[in-house]
């Protein structure tokens, strides 16, 4: 009896330290003060300013654009969340939507990932349509579903090609230069990706990824040199609810200060890490009956976050601690 105590004793001790280990090493802790709810807007509707599920969000100066996915259009606000216009309705001919997701704002146009119809379109910020990009296919330059975009200081696109498992780097006229990813293949490793949500580029072009399902962040240089990976122990698919760790990303974004953003969708929060991948912070609405309350995040020049919340047809507007 003495030996099976002992023994009982010593894996007790052990699980406390690995429970230890794992605490100290993949859970930091916050570095800054707790952001503050400021105010939200919206509710479920067609009227301008409601939503039925937003899922992208974009900044122009000092205007807010928001993909308002099942009403297929985009609708612009200021920052207090006043109506301006909108555009877009649901179709396939040039300039209509379905299911417009993840933007971008490069100069004075904004890019659209438009999910159901397998392109991204590209309109003037007053809303007239410019051209379209992509189409339907898993060959070079064709999309299946792709759910974000990003443009590089170039004027290059990365686009989150989501059912093709793939992130591709196009021309500005669309034609392709190379790919993250294998066409097809879901996975972990061997560069891999598992339904790649979103893309997000730096000042410096660093390209980071939003490895959807597998619950991760990637960055890339401008070569396509993998840099750093983030989210749960060693960025291997171990998902949670811990800090830094992630269940399901649908979007990363850079935001004015630098720092990446990243709505973790499961989790019903926004993160947001250092550009290598440091945990600073984490913010959200409390739990309710509603959940998937962060889609989309995307950070101002004053520091203010919004957030595209999905379940509640809502914009959230956050603000910093002191």
């Amino acid at each position: 009896m003495k030996w099976i105590k002992r023994i009982t004793k010593y894996l007790f001790i052990s699980l406390l330290v690995l429970v230890g280990a794992v605490y100290i090493l993949w859970i930091p802790s916050p570095q800054e003060a707790p952001y503050t709810l400021e105010k939200t807007w919206g509710g479920k509707g067609v009227q301008p300013g409601q939503f039925n599920e937003p899922t992208g969000i974009a900044l122009a100066g000092n205007e807010l654009l928001v993909s308002d996915s099942r009403n297929t259009r985009i609708q612009v606000f200021d920052l207090n969340g006043h109506f301006k216009h909108m555009f877009g309705e649901k179709g396939d001919a040039p300039g209509q939507l379905n299911r417009p997701m993840n933007l971008a704002v490069h100069g004075d146009e904004v890019y659209v990932a438009d999910y159901f119809n397998d392109r991204i379109q590209i309109y003037g910020l007053d809303g007239t349509f410019h051209r379209s990009i992509g189409g339907s296919g898993s060959a070079e330059g064709q999309f299946n579903a792709p759910g974000g975009v990003a443009v590089t200081s170039s004027g290059e696109l990365w686009v989150a090609d989501f059912y093709n498992q793939r992130v591709q780097l196009l021309k500005p006229d669309g034609s392709f230069v190379r790919q993250i990813g294998q066409t097809g293949k879901a996975g972990l490793l061997g560069g891999k990706l598992n339904y790649p949500t979103s893309v997000a580029v730096a000042a410096t072009d660093t390209l980071y990824i939003g490895d959807g399902y597998n619950d991760r962040v990637l960055a890339y240089d401008a070569s396509g040199k993998l840099l750093e990976k983030w989210g749960g122990p060693l960025a291997m698919n171990i998902f949670g609810p811990f800090n830094g760790w992630f269940t399901t990303v649908t979007d990363v974004s850079v935001g004015a200060s630098g720092n990446i953003f990243v709505a973790d969708f499961y989790n019903d929060r926004v993160q947001k890490f250092t550009p290598d991948g440091h945990f600073l912070n984490a913010f959200g609405l409390p739990p309710t009956r509603a959940t998937h309350t962060s889609m989309a995040v995307v950070e101002a020049a004053d520091g203010s976050v919004f957030v595209a919340d999905f379940a509640n047809h809502q914009i959230q507007k956050w603000r910093p601690g002191q």
